[in-house]
């Protein structure tokens, strides 16, 4: 008889031994009826294979909705859990500028869909320009009920605050979003402050080509870059000058790369990767003449 299926860790010989194994034993205590032996090798087989299989759905409910591959763009989409408050007035004024190094934030296409993130979430800055999608749960004094989700890009920096014993929503280790109240009271009535919510990582959705703003001067420039679609946090850059090979820059601070080359005169081409190690190249975004805190299209995106 050809046995055709094994236990995903047990190899062939080793099931072969275990077969002899209950053929001899049922020579010794005298069990000659091969449908009881046969039995015997098919309840080996299950008590091999069900813990396999057991182990097999365990490890792919944990793995689900982890690690997904969205059109070739490597995010994490599980949910975790946080709070939200917000900052500023339905305006949204206080939420331009930022930790980040972005500037007006309607200019610059993110508008009031914006949030600030807790020490744990911000990770020195590397976290700007990430998106994330955002429900408030288990309040039903102070979430509306039908709201949905909403999604946000990251554009500044909720500070710890080690002056009081509570109330310190953004200190080390929490995971905190402090939103533009025109996307709390999305969420929930402004009146209540503080929300429990849930969070994933989502691609971003731009539109238009990645933005890139030259700033500096001839000796030291910072190119600041906005409008970054997909994963949208950027882990590394470099630059070209028409008369160099290309130059590594190094993050200044939140959205802004500098590199101490001096490039003036020369039109300007950059590698941008994000987070997921997606890279996309910009072959002369900028002509020659470009001239200090100019804007220009990469016209294209992650």
């Amino acid at each position: 008889m050809e046995l055709n299926f094994f236990p995903l860790y047990m190899s062939r010989p080793l099931f072969y031994a275990s077969v002899l194994g209950l053929s001899f034993l049922s020579k010794r205590f005298n069990i000659i009826n091969l449908s009881i032996l046969f039995f015997e090798i098919a309840m080996l087989k299950l008590f091999f294979s069900f813990p396999c299989m057991f182990m097999f759905y365990l490890v792919a409910a944990i793995g689900k909705g982890q690690i997904h591959d969205i059109g070739g763009q490597k995010i994490d989409t599980t949910w975790f859990d946080a709070h939200a408050t917000f900052y500023g007035d339905i305006s949204g004024g206080e939420t331009m500028q930022g930790a980040c190094g972005y500037g007006d934030l309607f200019k610059q296409g993110y508008g009031l869909e914006t949030t600030a993130l807790s020490t744990a979430l911000f990770n020195k800055g590397l976290t700007c320009g990430a998106c994330f999608e955002i429900k408030c749960v288990n309040d039903p004094q102070w979430c509306y009920p039908k709201a949905g989700s909403i999604k946000v890009t990251a554009t500044n920096f909720c500070p710890p605050n080690y002056s009081k014993s509570d109330g310190n929503w953004c200190n080390p280790p929490l995971k905190h979003f402090d939103l533009s109240m025109a996307m709390f009271t999305k969420l929930a009535q402004y009146k209540a402050g503080i929300i429990p919510v849930m969070y994933r990582r989502v691609l971003c959705s731009k539109k238009g080509g990645v933005q890139f703003q030259v700033k500096g001067n001839p000796y030291w420039t910072v190119v600041l870059i906005y409008n970054v679609g997909g994963a949208g946090d950027v882990k590394d850059v470099k630059i070209k000058g028409s008369s160099t090979g290309w130059i590594q820059m190094r993050r200044n601070w939140g959205v802004n790369w500098q590199t101490g080359t001096k490039l003036t005169g020369q039109s300007l081409s950059l590698q941008v990767t994000t987070s997921d190690g997606k890279m996309v190249e910009f072959d002369k975004v900028a002509p020659a003449n470009w001239q200090f805190d100019q804007i220009f299209n990469g016209k294209k995106n992650f």
